[in-house]
């Protein structure tokens, strides 16, 4: 099985508390978002970031990686992707785990786009209840299986631009009623005007879903 490695960024006070897996979309790398790690690091001072590349060379452009191919957009076959793609995922997920000396409860998925669709997709399918899963642009494979295939359920916040050009806005509302149906807390925020990107509002909201989760209120180094 492939093993995953990417970028990481070290806990700003030198203690780990907690850890953040940062997962891309389509045609980029752990590059692309390990740079939110020092916008997030002085809130987050004791928790570690890491960035994986996901498995594949990217088959829509010349550079850049991917979890699954998305040359088909049909849902059966973006399906198969992700389970392709889950085993590789949880892997790595649990030897950060055991490399950190965490428990499961101080583990937060943030995902982009394809990124998002492999939080959503391998987080509540672990037994061990993560911390939460943050989802920026992204979208919920296979609704209709989550309740029977869910094996626990972490806390979900979802992030989306009315302006995506990429993945419509609309994947954020059939997101929620999926995870809902399923049992799982979600809270959700739709961005005026953005397009498939990250602006500093939606990092705010990110940020302070992980400090509820993580119980780190009030842990920011000046």
């Amino acid at each position: 099985m492939t093993e995953l490695t990417g970028p990481a960024f070290q806990p700003t006070s030198g203690v780990t508390k907690a850890l953040v897996v940062l997962l891309h979309g389509l045609g980029a790398d752990g590059n692309d978002l390990i740079g939110l790690a020092p916008v997030l690091a002085p809130h987050l001072p004791d928790t570690a970031f890491i960035a994986p590349d996901a498995p594949q060379a990217c088959d829509m452009a010349p550079f850049g990686r991917q979890w699954f191919s998305l040359q088909d957009r049909d849902p059966g076959v973006m399906l198969a992707g992700a389970q392709g793609a889950a085993p590789v995922l949880d892997a790595f997920l649990d030897r950060e785990l055991e490399r950190t000396g965490l428990t499961a409860d101080r583990l937060v998925l943030v995902g982009f786009s394809q990124g998002t669709m492999m939080s959503l997709f391998v987080g509540p399918r672990r037994a061990e209840k993560i911390a939460g899963i943050v989802g920026f642009s992204g979208a919920l494979l296979a609704p209709d299986l989550l309740a029977s295939e869910k094996r626990s359920a972490p806390d979900v916040a979802l992030i989306h631009g009315d302006a995506d050009e990429i993945v419509p806005v609309a994947a954020l509302p059939a997101a929620v009623d999926g995870l809902q149906a399923a049992g799982i807390s979600v809270r959700s925020a739709i961005r005026p005007g953005l397009g498939h990107s990250i602006d500093n509002e939606g990092l705010g909201l990110a940020l302070g879903f992980i400090h509820e989760v993580l119980g780190m209120e009030g842990q920011t180094q000046e």
